[in-house]
């Protein structure tokens, strides 16, 4: 199963990319996080920030690595803060720590119902590309 995690690019360069998640109450994975008190689960803000890195590396590309075979190589310093629940906005903001690498500043922050934002999620990313099965 794939999901889908960020709904749209609202600006990017050769240094950065930010984008938005919409957090609905219809998402499925919501029901088992937790009932009764649904919230994203951590590991789907990672992913959405994996997913931004991957939409800036297609739009402005690093040699050796197709956007579309790149994949988390590790994630450092990952710490995760505010909640988010349905009806929020998460703003995924990365950054490239080096030009020529494949190495992001995460910050993820949610805004609910027009309050300050309150990060959700920051680390770092480094992504790679996918490697073969073995034989």
């Amino acid at each position: 199963m794939r999901f889908t995690l960020i709904d749209r690019v609202l600006e990017h360069d050769p240094a950065q990319l930010v984008a938005i998640k919409n957090v609905s109450a219809a998402e499925e994975y919501l029901g088992d996080h937790f009932p009764g008190f649904p919230i994203l689960p951590g590991v789907f803000m990672l992913e959405a920030g994996v997913q931004a890195c991957r939409e800036h590396l297609r739009r402005h590309p690093i040699d050796g690595l197709d956007a579309r075979r790149a994949v988390l190589g590790s994630a450092r310093a990952l710490k995760y803060g505010a909640m988010v629940p349905p009806g929020s906005t998460l703003r995924v903001s990365v950054t490239r720590r080096k030009p020529a690498e494949p190495d992001f500043k995460l910050v993820a922050e949610v805004t609910v119902a027009g309050a300050e934002p309150k990060t959700a999620a920051q680390g770092r990313l480094v992504l790679r590309a996918v490697r073969p099965a073995p034989a």
